[in-house]
């Protein structure tokens, strides 16, 4: 007899993963093993310079990826010269980290989380997508060659902090930065609050905010992805805006887009919990 009842019902299965967002095992490995190392410490010991290294690695990494990576590279919401852009470049490959956004944890937590990184689908720069980037060979063998970036860091962490500063300072920063900045991609489409209808499922998170320099005010950015500054509003703590207002007075950016008033407007009207679609 079949079954009659929703509860009575067996779950369907899961439907298979396209082959480009299998997990890439090559790449996966270094990631792991990258995870491992600072477990190190127990032999190596924990310094106070070690320390102090992990909390300057991970701030100023975490200002290149929202900085320049985000907010600069894959949305353009201020200018600068040429030779900024090439210090935001590379500044931004010492986080052996990525931009990518996919939006939003439909096709599970674990893919929004970390799985989307470790897959085929996000292997190579498509130079045709970003032309006007691309023009640059600066820029061209930077991305070429990303591995410089982080290994000219963890050898300097070594010089600096010795094992420790190499197994704290730089890889237990790396570890860090990767996954609270993965956090905008999983936790902030799950927790939080929405202000704008947008057609996605992402939320404002003051703790995810907080973690990552204002990347955690993610449905405003979602509402007008163009804008420098995410926190739309005085109270939204937004760390990276003020480091480029700063950058901005010492004349090394310029033309921060603000959001705009009707955008301003609009938000006024309504800040729910729910990540429901369609709710204000």
């Amino acid at each position: 007899m079949p079954p009659t009842t929703l509860l009575e019902r067996p779950a369907p299965a899961p439907s298979p993963r396209p082959p480009e967002e299998r997990i890439d095992r090559g790449s996966s490995i270094p990631f792991a093993i990258a995870h491992l190392v600072p477990l190190l410490a127990v032999f190596t010991g924990v310094t106070a310079r070690s320390l102090v290294l992990l909390g300057v690695l991970y701030s100023v990494r975490m200002f290149f990826i929202t900085a320049g990576y985000h907010r600069y590279f894959s949305h353009r919401s201020y200018r600068m010269g040429r030779a900024m852009q090439l210090v935001m470049a590379v500044g931004g490959t010492t986080a052996a980290d990525t931009d990518r956004d996919p939006h939003s944890p439909i096709k599970g937590l674990w893919w929004s989380h970390v799985g989307w990184i470790l897959s085929y689908k996000h292997k190579g720069t498509d130079l045709e997508v970003v032309r006007d980037l691309a023009r640059y060979p600066e820029l061209r063998f930077i991305d070429k060659h990303n591995w410089i970036g982080p290994w000219s860091v963890a050898v300097l962490a070594f010089l600096i902090g010795g094992w420790s500063g190499l197994v704290v300072g730089f890889f237990g920063s790396t570890v860090l930065l990767w996954h609270i900045t993965f956090l905008v991609n999983s936790a902030a489409h799950l927790i939080g609050r929405r202000r704008y209808d947008t057609n996605d499922t992402s939320q404002n998170s003051w703790v995810v905010a907080l973690l990552t320099n204002g990347e955690g005010w993610h449905n405003n950015h979602h509402r007008f992805p163009a804008a420098a500054r995410q926190g739309f509003f005085w109270w939204e703590f937004d760390l990276t805006y003020y480091g480029l207002r700063l950058l901005a007075l010492l004349g090394l950016v310029r033309d921060l887009r603000p959001p705009p008033q009707a955008v301003m407007a609009e938000g006024r009207i309504g800040n729910r919990r729910d990540g429901a679609l369609g709710s204000t």
